[in-house]
């Protein structure tokens, strides 16, 4: 025990001390930044004696030097959660298990049951192999009516020709930074090359404006089909069987959509993965993708997944995605009501 508790308090100290090597923080404004005592700090960093601090001692430790933004003037002062940069989340959430793992063996407790799951985030590879994400491209007559997508014109700006690009936004970000040794490419279906098909492969929306989901619906067979049939009265759909998951309308606007969740192995490539983020709306497909990079769900569901489907080469997930006010609201893979259809049965 004495061994374990040293090691978190050396971390302790090694955060205060050299985690931003421009400056080291005395512990008068640890203390003042964590609202306890400057004995307080002390003990906590005593390797000959060490005491260890609470679970919620640990978490404020993990706001605070997740970001050199927490330093101002002379003072240490915490960012809100909700001011953190993607990097610095992701930061703060791999300091944070770590000293749970150390305070855990402290206690001798073992392993952590903290806030990360025991199990990898599906968007965390390992491998260091490239990853590419494959993005819808508008349709020409939509394009026709958009300011800065002519090639020619001096503002030209790419990424306006992208559908889905709250889902690119939130899912880039997530990727390079589960995966900092890979190189993480975006690329419209009529934009890849042979390389780009046996990377990690990503695709992004449904089978009405992505080609290569089309075509990957095909060769994979999946239990579950999409249904464009936009014209209808009954409007677009998924079907698993004889039953139809539709989206839900109110008065025109989009209340609940459906979206679908795959992962199995790269059809041309079998030593790469094949992920599919498709709702029959762009926020159904923005939900999909949230579920597993929210900080507030991406855990749970990470810990549903490996729970339901093991160590299962390939599976699938229809759920629910509820839309409040015009806001994706992530779902919750642990709730039954959201789980439309799980593949294997």
């Amino acid at each position: 025990m004495a061994d374990s508790g040293q090691a978190l308090a050396h971390r302790l100290r090694q955060l205060r001390v050299q985690q931003w090597p421009d400056k080291r923080i005395k512990q008068p404004q640890l203390a003042q930044a964590l609202n306890v005592s400057v004995p307080l700090i002390s003990s906590w960093e005593n390797e000959a004696n060490p005491k260890v601090p609470p679970v919620s001692r640990l978490e404020a430790y993990a706001l605070l030097f997740c970001s050199h933004r927490s330093l101002r003037a002379d003072d240490l002062v915490p960012l809100a959660e909700a001011e953190l940069t993607m990097e610095e989340s992701q930061l703060r959430d791999k300091l944070l298990q770590e000293l749970l793992d150390l305070r855990a063996a402290a206690l001798n407790h073992g392993p952590s049951p903290s806030s990360a799951p025991a199990v990898a985030n599906p968007w965390q590879f390992d491998d260091g192999r490239q990853v590419v994400i494959v993005c819808t491209r508008l349709p020409d007559s939509w394009l026709a009516r958009m300011p800065y997508v002519d090639p020619d014109d001096p503002h030209h700006i790419e990424l306006y020709t992208y559908a889905d690009l709250d889902s690119l936004f939130e899912l880039h970000g997530h990727i390079r930074a589960f995966n900092p040794a890979s190189e993480i490419r975006r690329h419209t279906a009529k934009e890849l090359e042979p390389d780009d098909l046996t990377s990690h492969l990503v695709l992004l929306g449904g089978v009405d404006w992505n080609d290569l989901t089309t075509d990957v619906f095909q060769v994979l067979d999946l239990p579950v089909r999409q249904i464009n049939d936009w014209e209808s009265e009954n409007g677009p759909y998924f079907s698993h069987g004889d039953r139809h998951f539709s989206p839900t309308l109110t008065d025109g606007m989009l209340r609940e959509d459906v979206a679908l969740f795959y992962r199995g192995p790269n059809p041309y490539n079998s030593r790469r993965t094949l992920t599919i983020c498709n709702g029959m709306y762009g926020r159904g497909t923005l939900g999909v993708v949230r579920a597993l990079t929210d900080t507030k769900f991406r855990d749970r569901n990470t810990e549903w997944i490996h729970e339901r489907f093991g160590d299962g080469e390939a599976y699938a997930l229809l759920s629910k995605v509820r839309v409040v006010r015009g806001q994706v609201i992530t779902p919750d893979w642990t709730l039954d009501e959201l789980r439309l259809v799980e593949w294997p049965d």
